[in-house]
């Protein structure tokens, strides 16, 4: 947390650089070819995807209204996490879903190809007057902080089911002697930033804002776990539906606590679900593409659509005198 608020210098040069059109659109074109260049590369060298198993089954179960029923998935999950950014962007000023789509979008593809999608706080940013950077860049913790929040969550009932009961305690024991460090820590400042000065600032968000990101959150959590569900029905998995969905809850969970880049993600949950799914007898091509698919629905696609805002993004901001 503290290593993204000491990038707002950084982030404040970077608009002032951005001032120049031909850097402006130099940057632009870098980011969309990077985006598409690490997208094509994990595609087309990932040795683990057996194309031909593949196509022979989407030949055999390929309909339309399966493709349409399964982007449903993805165009609800992304909206979704659009109307949780329109909702928190509220706080600095009102902002329509149209611009909202444009600032998450634009983030998911800057934030493709660096660590932990931190390219995805700058890219919002940008949207925004420098002075307001630093809010900007708060309250995307906050509507990130609350999905990871529920993916613990949620995982630590599907690690219970699945029978790891042990992981549990241990996780839980970890998670309270987190919990009581930073109590005992609240009050110490890096960089002129705490836990407190943070606890307080969360505070300050009205209610009804705080309401409405979990509620939305929730349903962006139950869409994108379900649609998961739903690949492993379309690819013949039968599994009782408790013990798929705490091994879609246990794999998120582990998968998002550990560092990747975007690019990479379907690669870091794929490893984790082949933990899982081999134990229930998956076969293991099948959880790697489940995995490639999932990605390719919610990242990929986003990507495409947020490059075309990238290569259309005007600043709407002047550097400070």
């Amino acid at each position: 947390m503290i290593g993204i608020f000491s990038g707002y210098p950084l982030l404040c040069r970077m608009k002032k650089v951005l001032q120049n059109k031909i850097v402006l659109s130099a940057v632009k074109l870098i980011i969309v070819l990077l985006s598409f260049y690490f997208i094509y590369n994990e595609l087309h060298d990932n040795e683990q995807l057996n194309w031909g198993k593949f196509f022979e089954l989407l030949d055999r179960k390929w309909s339309i209204s399966g493709v349409l029923f399964l982007l449903s998935f993805s165009i609800a999950n992304r909206y979704l996490e659009i109307l949780k950014w329109q909702n928190l962007a509220a706080v600095i000023h009102p902002t329509t879903v149209g611009e909202s789509a444009k600032q998450v979008l634009s983030a998911l593809t800057a934030g493709i190809f660096t660590p932990n999608g931190l390219g995805e706080y700058a890219g919002k940013a940008l949207y925004f007057e420098p002075k307001k950077a630093k809010k900007v860049i708060f309250l995307n913790l906050i509507c990130n902080g609350i999905q990871m929040i529920l993916t613990i969550f949620f995982g630590i009932i599907g690690l219970w089911i699945l029978g790891y009961h042990l992981w549990v305690l241990g996780i839980i024991g970890l998670c309270l002697f987190l919990i009581g460090l930073t109590y005992l820590t609240k009050s110490i400042k890096i960089k002129g930033y705490s836990l407190e000065k943070l606890a307080a600032k969360i505070r300050e968000i009205p209610e009804p804002i705080h309401r409405k990101n979990i509620i939305l959150a929730i349903a962006r959590y139950l869409v994108f776990s379900h649609q998961y569900y739903f690949l492993f029905l379309a690819f013949d998995v039968d599994l009782p539906y408790p013990t798929l969905m705490a091994s879609i809850a246990a794999v998120y969970f582990l998968a998002s606590s550990l560092p990747s880049f975007q690019f990479l993600d379907f690669a870091v949950k794929g490893s984790v679900a082949l933990f899982f799914f081999e134990k229930l007898g998956v076969n293991e091509w099948i959880v790697v593409f489940i995995a490639t698919l999932m990605w390719f629905l919610n990242v990929v696609l986003p990507v495409v659509i947020g490059s075309y805002f990238v290569l259309k993004f005007k600043p709407k901001w002047k550097s400070s005198p």
